[in-house]
């Protein structure tokens, strides 16, 4: 039997496909934009974000816009967690697990005390700022430890009025989606 969570990634896949890549993009950009008007971006100093898959919000431009103003931060997976490595442009990435553009892990990982901000992404988000995942818990982990302000970023129509939640879920502190479409 299909669960709720399932459900709703189902749900959001195929609203995904329903709009162009030409669409998803300008949106992420408008979303972007208003991530770097927030006074907890414009105050971090270490970011931690994410190298976006297919149909999710596209980082790629806000990462390279600020890689040489800001210590950013990029996810890559080890084991069953998530470590933070510096992103210092195209060249400091290559195809990790799961088909994801994760950090070439030059150094140690950048302990979760130096970060001040992380941009999340997910499947979906309600307007409480809970998450749903992909279902692995990755980020889960990855927040329950880190202290930082979590902004989690969207599309509109991956906002929900509520998203079903577990106990382990850790909510952002703000959810940022695009005003039009």
């Amino acid at each position: 039997m299909e669960t709720e969570k399932q459900a709703l990634r189902r749900e959001i896949a195929r609203e995904k496909k329903t709009h162009t890549e030409a669409q998803l993009g300008a949106w992420s950009d408008e979303i972007c934009r208003a991530v770097e008007k927030r006074e907890a971006f414009r105050r971090a100093r270490c970011v931690a974000c994410y190298h976006a898959l297919p149909g999710e919000v596209q980082t790629e431009a806000f990462l390279n816009r600020w890689c040489g103003e800001k210590r950013m931060l990029l996810p890559r997976v080890e084991g069953d967690d998530l470590r933070l490595y510096p992103y210092t442009g195209p060249e400091s990435v290559r195809r990790g697990a799961y088909g994801i553009w994760e950090p070439i892990a030059q150094c140690e990982p950048v302990p979760f005390e130096a970060v001040d901000l992380v941009i999340v992404p997910g499947v979906a988000f309600d307007r409480a700022g809970n998450r749903l995942g992909r279902g692995r818990g990755f980020y889960d982990r990855l927040l329950a430890t880190c202290g930082a302000v979590k902004i989690g970023i969207c599309f509109a129509f991956q906002l929900r009025d509520r998203v079903p939640i577990e106990p382990t879920d850790v909510p952002m502190d703000e959810v940022i989606w695009n005003l039009i479409g």
